[in-house]
C-alpha cells in the first residue's frame, strides 16, 4: 500500500471510532511506525488537500480525503473478509492494511462478488 494510501486509511479508521482531530501517535500505532514519520506524513498530506493538520492536535480529513478513504476503507473491508475467511490468515486486518491502496476498486468489488457469503449469526441460534 502507499504510504498516502495507508495513512489515509488509518486517520478514516480512526475518525470513525472517535472524534476528530486524530493524534499523530494514534495513527502511528495503526500504520506501525513512529509518531514523528506519522506526523512528517500527516503535514505532507496536509500539502495535498486530503487533510487539515495542528501540531499537539492532530488531523482531520477534508472531504475530498475522506472520499478517497471511504473508497480505500471498502477495499481493505473485502480483503480482510478474503484473508480471513478463504485463507485463514491470522493477521488479516495488518495484511488488508497494507494492500487496501494496491489493489483497484473493481477487483475489491469483483472480489466481494465471489467471497462466499457468511451470514451474522441469529440471536437464539446454536
Amino acid at each position: 500500500m502507499s504510504g498516502t494510501a495507508q495513512y489515509l486509511l488509518a486517520l478514516y479508521i480512526a475518525e470513525q471510532r472517535g472524534s476528530p482531530p486524530v493524534s499523530s501517535g494514534e495513527v502511528a500505532d495503526l500504520v506501525d511506525r513512529s509518531q514523528a514519520t506519522a506526523t512528517q506524513m500527516l503535514q505532507d498530506l496536509e500539502t495535498g488537500g486530503v487533510l487539515t493538520y495542528e501540531p499537539y492536535e492532530g488531523a482531520t480529513l477534508t472531504d475530498a480525503g475522506r472520499a478517497r478513504a471511504a473508497d480505500l476503507h471498502e477495499t481493505y473491508v473485502t480483503l480482510s473478509w478474503f484473508f480471513r475467511s478463504v485463507l485463514d490468515l491470522e493477521a488479516y486486518e495488518s495484511e488488508a492494511m497494507e494492500m487496501a491502496g494496491l489493489i483497484d476498486p473493481a477487483v475489491a468489488e469483483r472480489l466481494t462478488e465471489l467471497l462466499p457469503y457468511e451470514p451474522a449469526p441469529t440471536p437464539g441460534d446454536d
